[in-house]
């Protein structure tokens, strides 16, 4: 893992099929969570922390998924994050791919943007906290 890629293994539960027996389309989002979650814990960056410390959030603005094959119950998976940017935005790309890394099941990107609180206003950049952290 370098200093801008996370990855966390999963093993898919039953309960997230669907009832054609695949993975429903929503639970993808789930596990890119959970790799954006590890990649910021490689910064030491909790964005919790941060909208109650600084009184910013960061929400999702723009997600796009390209799924190419479908997840099946007990399918074992790496899913990949890997921070593209934090300047203006937070762009984050992801990869699901088989635990062997030979398949790939779905590609992703997120953005989110810095909203300040308590006023819900958009700013024009990622804090300098959060970008320091991240490398930017």
């Amino acid at each position: 893992m370098n200093n801008r890629v996370a990855e966390v293994t999963i093993k898919i539960p039953f309960n997230d099929l669907d009832p054609l027996q695949i993975v429903w389309h929503g639970n993808y989002l789930k596990y890119f969570e959970k790799a954006r979650t590890a990649l910021f814990d490689s910064f030491g960056l909790d964005l919790y922390s941060v909208s109650k410390e600084d009184n910013f959030v960061f929400p999702i603005i723009t997600t796009q998924v390209k799924y190419l094959r479908p997840l099946r119950h007990r399918d074992e998976i790496i899913c990949k994050a890997t921070l593209v940017d934090a300047r203006v935005k937070i762009i984050v790309d992801f990869e699901i791919m088989s635990k062997s890394k030979d398949v790939v099941y779905a590609k992703s990107r997120a953005e989110q943007a810095a909203v300040s609180l308590p006023d819900f206003v958009m700013f024009p950049k990622i804090p300098a906290r959060v970008r320091e952290a991240c490398g930017f």
